[in-house]
């Protein structure tokens, strides 16, 4: 098979569709990002890049702490709002039912079906177009409408996930295998 140079880009697929929580301004700001991931297991560590002088930022310095909030396919609407208009134009304080945890500072989304409230632990800037926001996880929250045996269920989260390529947001679907137990027969 032949492959074809795409360029130097930030593909990868799927990217999970996420609303970063913050207090700016004393007032509970959402901005939606796809740029995010897991950084450590112990102590829990996620990380969120931000494009520099995002309005979030500076709520996120201030406080040091924000929430990632998973964004269901119920949430799609909201979800593209929060990323489409700015913080600093826009007061969407009201967009979503706040509530909050341990930290007292990280605005989590009562609508999302999966929340992760977040000390921050370093902000990076590699000379790029974002900073890097590494949080330690303090504690995770879930609806329980959302479980399954006292487990956050894939199926029922229906996680939005972003297509960079055709920039669109998608949902999953079908489990296809079992982490950890296909590959034990495997040969190559």
């Amino acid at each position: 098979m032949a492959k074809v140079k795409q360029g130097p880009g930030s593909f990868l697929f799927p990217m999970p569709v996420v609303l970063v929580g913050a207090n700016v301004k004393g007032k509970a700001n959402f901005l939606s990002i796809a740029y995010v991931g897991i950084v450590g297991h112990a102590p829990p560590m996620i990380e969120v890049a931000i494009r520099k002088n995002r309005f979030s930022s500076d709520g996120i310095k201030e406080n040091k702490a924000f929430s990632v909030n998973a964004a269901s396919a119920a949430m799609v609407e909201a979800t593209d709002y929060c990323g489409i208009y700015s913080g600093a134009k826009v007061d969407k304080s009201q967009v979503f039912e706040v509530f909050y945890g341990e930290l007292r500072t990280a605005p989590m989304i009562e609508e999302s079906p999966f929340n992760l409230e977040c000390k921050l632990a370093k902000v990076l800037d590699l000379g790029g177009s974002h900073e890097v926001f590494i949080g330690e996880i303090v504690e995770a929250y879930s609806s329980e409408d959302y479980l399954s045996d006292g487990r956050p269920d894939l199926a029922k989260i229906e996680p939005i996930v972003y297509d960079g390529g055709s920039l669109s947001y998608w949902t999953l679907r079908d489990k296809l295998a079992h982490a950890f137990q296909i590959g034990k027969d495997y040969q190559p």
